[in-house]
């Protein structure tokens, strides 16, 4: 690995900080008079101080990293390095289709004023959409190796691999979605898995070394204004967003299911949820006193910003595993 290129993520981790702190700081004055968040009324009743809080903060941190990501493919590009550039266009792009599917879904939330946009089924359609025009534009133009990486072997899933990877797809994007419930806590396990890909990709994979180091500026970014208390939540926009662009990510590397590890706590979420609604449907009994897992703690008495330090440590954590586990 040379110097340019560490240049180069250096240079793309500064400018999605400082325009997603910019672009916040404009952005909340706006958004507390158009865009206030509507609480969910099943959820914790100490959650009702939150109602009027400004959202769809993730407009911000997707415009910042949307524009580091261009100006590093460009150098890319310039460097005769149009795979990379290829690479992280595709990323980027898939990315931001799923926030204009956070826009939508937030603006109907604002619209009807309550918890309530695009319903799931909706959701998943759009969603279904994108990660299939995200794996076709892999295929065509990487010809992504079926075949998995292991520390100590190889696995081939041959045409098993898609169905997989579009499962995979959907999952972390709904579970980072589902993490967002807690001051803090979605953007904190984003900062954590960033940190954890850039740490995996670096001097190996110049287009996912790239994305993750903008990922992790645009939600150090944020966490200074998403932090309990928090000042603006980044809304649908901002989750799908995020994501959308963690999976992706995950693409560049020789196995993209090391993301299941390194995104663990978005995996814990979103299995919590489901093993609640099984419980409640068999039994009528509840495991958590409220899900997703991260209602259930604030219910056993965790403060928010106690919860945001557990996920990074767990992600941390999780992340040691996946690269003695995954990665070659």
């Amino acid at each position: 690995m040379t110097d340019k290129p560490f240049f180069l993520y250096a240079l793309c981790f500064i400018l999605s900080f400082v325009l997603t702190v910019i672009s916040e700081r404009i952005l909340i004055p706006y958004l507390k008079r158009a865009a206030k968040q509507p609480i969910y009324t099943e959820g914790p009743s100490w959650h009702i101080s939150k109602s009027g809080t400004p959202t769809m903060g993730g407009l911000g941190f997707a415009l910042a990293v949307a524009v580091a990501l261009l100006l590093g493919a460009a150098y890319f590009n310039l460097n005769a390095d149009s795979g990379s550039a290829l690479s992280v266009v595709i990323c980027i792009l898939f990315a931001l289709s799923n926030a204009l599917i956070g826009i939508i879904d937030d603006l109907k939330k604002l619209k009807r004023r309550e918890n309530a946009g695009l319903s799931p089924l909706q959701k998943l359609a759009l969603q279904s959409v994108c990660a299939a025009a995200f794996l076709l534009a892999r295929a065509h133009f990487f010809a992504d190796t079926t075949t998995l990486s292991f520390s100590f072997f190889e696995l081939e899933l041959g045409y098993f691999y898609y169905p997989l990877a579009f499962i995979l797809l959907l999952g972390i994007i709904n579970c980072a979605n589902l993490t967002d419930g807690v001051d803090g806590l979605a953007s904190s396990v984003a900062f954590a898995a960033s940190a954890a890909l850039f740490f995996i990709s670096f001097g190996m994979f110049k287009d996912a070394s790239l994305i993750s180091a903008s990922a992790l500026g645009a939600c150090a970014g944020f966490l200074i204004f998403n932090l309990h208390p928090a000042r603006i939540f980044m809304g649908d926009t901002g989750s799908l967003f995020l994501g959308a662009l963690i999976a992706g990510v995950a693409f560049s590397l020789e196995n993209p299911f090391v993301i299941i590890l390194i995104c663990g706590v978005y995996a814990i979420e979103g299995i919590s949820v489901i093993l609640q609604v099984i419980s409640y449907k068999l039994t009528k009994k509840r495991i958590f006193k409220m899900a997703p897992l991260h209602h259930h703690l604030e219910r056993s008495g965790w403060s928010e910003n106690k919860i945001c330090i557990v996920a990074i440590l767990t992600t941390f954590l999780l992340s040691l595993l996946a690269f003695a586990i995954y990665m070659p």
